[in-house]
């Protein structure tokens, strides 16, 4: 597959998303099935007067590696990747799922001990160079979103080359309205919680970092949270899907934690001392995205929805929580997902999934699209 919308979507790559200048070095990371958008790039960034450089990755050949990981090997790895990310300017990863199980199997002191050893590497590209990351069209994703392979080829180019331009502007009130905010409630069906945002920094994302994209996202202040919530769309990690999950905050930390596995949410939740407290919460806001897939890159840009996130704390949004976990969970406040409500500073923002202050209509899926 490589047509005109392979071509589109790798010119908001390199155009919008990365903005590459002449004779910058382009490292394009993806797997064999990625290769029609991978060559486009290539092509684009050529004419651009960039230097592309690919690497190729098999989620197979990941799976038999990881099976046996050791210290040292992994720190050997990390200090490859990381030269490479220091020789180049930007970065952008194609992922090609197959298969979103493929690593169940895995121990998790071996998730664990890869992550421990390349957070570093991983962290030095997102704050020191320009990057993206973007899913492909595949069968093992099209089976996930419960469509056909051509159906989902059509959602995914149409969800990834939404105006985002006309989003980044629609967006702006919202971003000055967060930054003056101290107090955010959400209230839905088994929710009812409250935490402050108070000079934490916003950020607004609007095509740069995540293709498909759509989302502002903050963070609460560590020790703020206080309440229940609970989400109503699959929650994968690592391999395992997890429903109904319902999280209790007392003073920040996470008190008790329940879902269709509960044993296993709270192994997770008990990685390291900063995976009960929050590091991110955002509202998701992309108008062609309206159902979960199971897959966050997707599902946290939900128009209505918002996500509230056990774990790591992003760098440009920081409220010095630190945590080998960040796990992405959404909440859908549509009419037909339970409805809800977000306050900022006791003032309604948004109801049922559509914004209500008459400078934030622009955000809502009819004016976005």
């Amino acid at each position: 597959m490589r047509d005109e919308r392979v071509k589109k979507l790798a010119s908001v790559l390199l155009t919008h998303s990365v903005k590459v200048k002449k004779a910058e070095k382009v490292l394009i990371r993806g797997s064999i099935i990625t290769k029609p958008l991978i060559t486009e790039l290539i092509d684009q960034a050529y004419s651009m007067g960039a230097y592309p450089y690919v690497e190729l990755f098999d989620d197979e050949i990941n799976l038999h590696l990881a099976k046996n990981y050791k210290r040292a090997q992994l720190e050997t790895q990390a200090n490859w990747q990381m030269q490479v990310y220091k020789d180049v300017d930007v970065v952008i990863v194609i992922i090609g799922e197959e298969n979103d199980a493929e690593m169940v199997g895995i121990p998790k002191e071996m998730h664990r001990l890869r992550g421990e050893i390349m957070k570093p590497v991983s962290e030095f590209y997102v704050n020191n160079r320009k990057w993206v990351l973007l899913n492909y069209p595949t069968k093992g994703l099209a089976q996930k979103a419960g469509m056909s392979t051509r159906e989902f080829e059509d959602y995914l180019f149409a969800v990834c080359t939404v105006d985002y331009e006309k989003m980044a502007n629609a967006v702006a009130p919202l971003k000055r309205l967060m930054e003056k905010t101290d107090q955010v409630r959400l209230v839905s069906p088994g929710t009812d919680l409250r935490f402050s945002i108070k000079d934490i920094p916003v950020i607004p994302c609007t095509g740069e970092a995540n293709v498909p994209d759509g989302e502002i996202f903050t963070a609460p202040i560590k020790d703020s949270v206080n309440g229940t919530i609970l989400f109503n769309t699959p929650c994968p990690y690592h391999g395992t899907t997890f429903r109904n999950v319902k999280l209790t905050f007392e003073n920040g930390k996470i008190t008790e934690a329940t879902s269709d596995n509960t044993d296993k949410l709270n192994e997770i939740l008990d990685t390291d001392e900063g995976s009960r407290y929050i590091g991110e919460f955002a509202i998701g806001f992309n108008p062609h995205i309206e159902e979960p897939m199971g897959d966050i890159l997707f599902d946290e840009k939900i128009c209505g929805s918002l996500h509230f996130t056990p774990g790591e704390a992003y760098e440009e949004a920081d409220n010095g929580n630190k945590s080998a976990v960040h796990w992405d969970m959404v909440l859908i406040q549509r009419p037909e997902y339970g409805g809800g409500e977000i306050y900022f500073d006791d003032v309604l923002i948004r109801k049922d999934g559509k914004f209500v202050l008459p400078e934030l209509e622009s955000l809502n899926q009819e004016n976005l699209k």
